[in-house]
């Protein structure tokens, strides 16, 4: 028999797929545009990021999951920071803009195919620095690949524990732990706990 409770929960469970469903065509669309508006074909692309065009194809339709390392590697290909792609937020007080990020106002991006939340901390999408945090649920992962980016990165465990893998070296942090990258290997990034883990980003900025 279904209880009321099952059927919130039923109805709960279908608006969040809905909703995750929706980001990704998002995403898609704004690949897909930003992608002909460089005169740049799927094979073109697909090329210089080391990818399938099937997988960018699919990933352009939204049927595709995203991982943040491949968003990276596909901005960097198309000339954008990967902030262009956050969903749209941001204070309505033109005096902060410039300067000042509220919590509640963050850009935002699920990738709920691998158990992540990418959240825009910087206020200004230029610049020589981008700030990120990234929310890993329990289990949840960079993707299915390592990630290989140019320039360095940092990053300060908020909480929860991560999983941190550089080549062939596998690193286990804590809260308040924190890291470095030089981007000279690719490195990979897992929640091990079974609680939320949090971590901060600060990157630096692919100028064109």
């Amino acid at each position: 028999m279904t209880t009321e409770t099952d059927s919130s929960q039923a109805s709960a469970g279908s608006t969040a797929l809905s909703n995750a469903e929706q980001e990704d065509r998002r995403i898609g669309r704004q690949l897909r545009d930003l992608r002909k508006s460089r005169q740049m074909t799927l094979s073109q692309l697909a090329k210089r990021v080391g990818k399938s065009v099937g997988y960018l194809s699919q990933v352009e339709r939204g049927v595709s999951s995203l991982p943040i390392g491949v968003l990276q590697a596909l901005s960097d290909a198309l000339g954008v920071r990967v902030s262009w792609f956050f969903q749209p937020g941001g204070s309505d007080s033109a005096a902060e803009q410039e300067t000042i990020v509220r919590a509640d106002q963050r850009r935002a991006m699920n990738l709920s195919a691998i158990g992540a939340r990418e959240e825009l901390l910087s206020p200004r999408l230029s610049g020589q620095l981008i700030l990120i945090m990234t929310r890993l649920q329990p289990g949840g992962s960079g993707g299915e690949t390592p990630r290989e980016r140019r320039g360095e990165e940092a990053g300060y465990v908020e909480s929860g524990q991560l999983e941190l893998t550089i080549g062939e070296q596998v690193f286990l942090l804590n809260p308040g732990d924190s890291f470095s990258l030089t981007g000279e290997e690719p490195h990979w990034i897992r929640n091990p706990g079974e609680t939320e883990t949090r971590i901060v980003w600060v990157m630096t900025g692919v100028e064109y």
